[in-house]
């Protein structure tokens, strides 16, 4: 009777340090769930507006990395394409840009890097290193490609083929939207 007692006992032990060890496990899993997946997004993807590209950024976070476009607008921006391609190729040549990584995503931007006047309004210092992402977990480099026929292209260089969600943030007063593209550290 003893003997079963204790083995009841050591099961009893066993299971609920088992749970302990595997709760917080499912609970971070959770935390970072995303259903975005990683097919094509896009909107009004031929339509090239009269907006102008401002500034490229990038942020970490908990459970993506973050791209930002700075978008000055003169019409309500709201054309751009974002899609995992084989290779980044450049719009109007159709040179492949080399990027780091384990797979690439071209962005199409319905703005373009100038002016009325002809003017740049977005120069990076180095436009294969737009955006410094050293010790981001998921991007490995983003690439500004440049302007054609009223549309722009940025190369995004990630870690593996992964989920991403796009969207727009509207300026309001300040005029300058926010094309946000989203990566996930994992799928």
């Amino acid at each position: 009777m003893t003997r079963n007692r204790f083995r009841i006992l050591v099961l009893i032990l066993s299971a609920l340090a088992l749970l302990g060890v595997v709760s917080p496990a499912a609970a971070a899993t959770n935390a970072c769930a995303t259903p975005w997946g990683s097919l094509a997004k896009s909107v009004h993807p031929n339509d090239p507006g009269r907006n102008f590209v401002h500034d490229i950024r990038a942020g970490k976070h908990a459970c993506y990395d973050r791209v930002v476009i700075d978008i000055a607008e003169v019409e309500g921006f709201e054309s751009y394409s974002v899609r995992y391609v084989p290779q980044v190729r450049m719009d109007g040549s159709g040179a492949v840009v080399p990027l780091r990584g384990g797979a690439k995503l071209q962005v199409t931007i319905g703005a373009t890097g100038y002016d009325d006047d002809g003017d740049p309004t977005y120069t990076p210092a180095v436009p294969r290193e737009a955006v410094g992402v050293a010790g981001f977990s998921t991007l490995r480099q983003v690439a500004w490609l440049g302007s054609y026929e009223g549309r722009s292209d940025v190369g995004i260089g990630t870690r593996a083929r992964l989920p991403f969600r796009v969207f727009v943030l509207e300026g309001g007063s300040s005029h300058v939207d926010r094309l946000v593209i989203d990566v996930a550290h994992r799928w």
